[in-house]
């Protein structure tokens, strides 16, 4: 063996022993969890269903002082059932901005001097979603209001307590806040919750506080009922002046349709996925700034995001 081909394998050897390192260290310094979880409150809107309502039993059951906001009576009276007693949970419409008040006071009677350890901004809905030369103002409003500045609303209403607790705010976002697929107002929404999220954690770190991002892929929930899609959609269209319908056409509506159902066959219904990386993002000593969740975010969407845009032209193109 020459000189330089043992120069070759000891840099080699060298190099492996450096990244498995630095796997190693990153492994053990994300993994690393908080102590006296107990005595935290974590506060969690959009708890009906879906990845809130299964967050706040997940919480639950690791102990930690759940406050749950429900938008119906229902809603809470079966979170109780399946909840221990520690768990509170309050009727919240986020749009309501007398209600946040109310909320936020409620919030702030349960945790006392100890401030707010956790904010899960969950709630949110994803319909109407349509072609942008189907809907009207009021379409996109109804998104908006809802995802974006009732998030927001929430978040300044709390924000004094998390800063006493020197807490965290969990804000659910979307992988189609890092690429827009879709008409409607459901992509335009997470891209504002992903700059708010951005401007408030570099705003929040000098008081301690940590802004982390949920991106989910495509996962099954209520929101995304096939039914519902196709109510809606069907609703949208029959409400379209003639002259609309008949520059896209009836084969546009149809081939949107059959889109639609295409992808919600094969959306994962692991929602433990979502709720593990916002338990993460309240419970880890250092937690991440962004969760992509799922394979479909981690291998599809999010590399898609960082390519040239005439190329995801092109491609997203191709998939219609």
């Amino acid at each position: 063996m020459s000189c330089r081909e043992r120069q070759n394998i000891i840099m080699w050897f060298w190099l492996l022993a450096f990244v498995g390192f630095y796997f190693l260290f990153r492994w053990y310094w994300y993994r690393q969890i908080l102590q006296n979880l107990t005595d935290k409150y974590v506060f969690i809107t959009g708890c009906d269903s879906g990845f809130g309502n299964l967050l706040a039993r997940q919480l639950d059951e690791q102990g930690l002082r759940v406050l749950a906001a429900c938008l119906t009576q229902r809603g809470t009276e079966q979170l109780k059932e399946a909840t221990s007693q520690r768990l509170q949970t309050i009727i919240l419409d986020v749009t309501d901005s007398e209600n946040v008040a109310a909320a936020a006071s409620w919030v702030k009677q349960q945790v006392g001097d100890r401030g707010l350890w956790g904010l899960v901004n969950n709630a949110g809905i994803g319909s109407p979603v349509a072609p942008n030369g189907w809907l009207t103002k009021n379409d996109f409003c109804k998104i908006l209001n809802l995802n974006l500045v009732g998030m927001i609303d929430v978040t300044l209403s709390l924000l004094p307590l998390i800063r006493k607790s020197k807490g965290r705010i969990v804000n659910v976002s979307s992988i189609a806040g890092r690429i827009s697929m879709i008409g409607g107002g459901y992509s335009i929404s997470k891209y504002g919750v992903e700059a708010f999220s951005d401007s408030l954690r570099r705003e929040l770190y000098s008081f301690g506080v940590k802004v982390c991002i949920i991106e989910p892929g495509a996962f099954k929930t209520q929101l995304t009922d096939p039914k519902y899609f196709d109510e809606t959609i069907q609703q949208i269209w029959s409400r379209l002046p003639e002259e609309t319908k008949e520059n896209y056409g009836q084969a546009s509506y149809d081939n949107y349709v059959k889109n639609i159902h295409i992808m919600v066959n094969v959306f994962s219904s692991k929602l433990t996925l979502v709720t593990d990386c916002m338990e993460h993002a309240l419970t880890a000593v250092h937690p991440h700034t962004r969760y992509s969740v799922g394979w479909d975010a981690k291998l599809f969407y999010l590399p898609l995001s960082y390519l040239p845009t005439s190329l995801v032209d092109f491609l997203l193109r191709l998939m219609k």
